[in-house]
């Protein structure tokens, strides 16, 4: 009969109590496909503590979605590879753990939201059903209790007349109730870290700000980490304590939330903010990030965002930018990051 894992221990193995809650550090993936490799994350760093915020920015392809299936450890391999890096969670590295054992710290010590919760629910079982899994397997739990525990949930993410709507299924929902019930199958097992990837997608804008209400209520409830991937910028600054920016598989920038939409230190972030309409600056056109995302079977040589740069020179296409500490606690992959930096001080 499965129990309840002590959180003193991550498979066994003494977790360090100085540690952060997660540590990330230049983890790398890849896809091997007929047509070549795909490169998918090239080095992506970020810690995590507890109770804190972490959004991941980036368009579509960026990398955002694989780095967070790596860190929970659900690539689908093959195609795909982790193939450096360290994923260090409250001190014991994950990237080495058989998969049994991290197939036991998934659900218990970390759970994921995925983007679409029509897809990601079973069509043919009753949402409580599906909840109440989560205590049957990892907790042992008989399935009377089991049920029990899916309604207090469903209660707890405040679906109206839970005890009745846990008979139904997903497709009886709308769109964020069905983001509820994910929620609520997400946190059954009270984890430490919980990874949102796009939870407020396809759903309008009074529905997004009351999912991400219920996160930070329940993260100040429970103290447990967020990592946010999303495209939604307003979002972001509403909720993150620190923000990571990606480009086509690489870290750009990263810093805490305010300093980095106040004065951004990278185009590509620059450009993100400038494509987002503005109270205190009147405009009558937005301006785009001009071009596409490269190839990730054919990143380009030097610094990935020149092609679409305003800064871009000579220098950009022959040497990969480093990454430059632009302040204590900030970093920035851009050879010409003061200039960038300037010019939004001076907007």
């Amino acid at each position: 009969m499965a129990t309840t894992l002590s959180r003193d221990a991550v498979a066994g193995r003494p977790v360090d109590p100085a540690a952060p809650l997660l540590a990330v550090e230049d983890l790398r993936v890849e896809f091997r496909i007929d047509a070549g490799t795909v490169r998918a994350v090239n080095g992506l760093s970020y810690t995590l503590g507890r109770g804190e915020t972490v959004a991941i920015l980036g368009e579509s392809g960026s990398g955002k979605s694989v780095g967070a299936q790596a860190v929970m450890g659900i690539i689908d391999s093959p195609p795909g590879f982790v193939t450096g890096g360290s994923v260090r969670f409250r001190g014991v590295e994950l990237l080495d753990l058989p998969e049994a054992e991290r197939r036991r710290v998934r659900g218990n010590r970390m759970a994921m939201i995925f983007q679409d919760a029509l897809t990601a629910l079973n069509p043919v079982f009753p949402v409580g059903w599906q909840i109440a899994e989560m205590f049957r397997i990892h907790r042992g739990l008989p399935r009377k209790a089991a049920g029990e525990k899916a309604i207090e949930l469903m209660e707890r993410v405040k679906i109206p007349s839970a005890r009745v709507r846990a008979g139904s299924y997903p497709h009886e929902f709308s769109g964020g109730m069905r983001q509820r019930v994910m929620i609520a199958m997400a946190l059954s097992l009270d984890p430490e870290i919980l990874i949102a990837d796009e939870p407020t997608t396809a759903l309008d804008v009074t529905v997004q700000a009351q999912i991400m209400s219920l996160l930070a209520e329940l993260q100040q409830q429970t103290g447990m980490g967020l990592i946010l991937i999303t495209h939604d910028l307003g979002v972001v600054a509403e909720v993150a304590d620190q923000v990571v920016v990606m480009y086509a598989g690489r870290e750009v920038e990263k810093g805490p939330s305010l300093p980095v939409y106040h004065r951004p230190a990278h185009p590509y972030t620059l450009g993100l903010m400038d494509s987002l309409p503005r109270r205190d600056v009147h405009t009558e056109r937005l301006r785009p990030i001009k071009g596409s995302p490269p190839d990730l079977l054919a990143i380009p040589p030097g610094c990935a965002f020149r092609p679409r740069c305003p800064y871009g020179r000579e220098i950009c296409a022959r040497e990969e930018p480093p990454l430059a500490a632009v302040t204590s606690d900030r970093i920035s992959a851009c050879h010409f990051w003061e200039e960038v930096s300037r010019e939004r001080a001076g907007a």
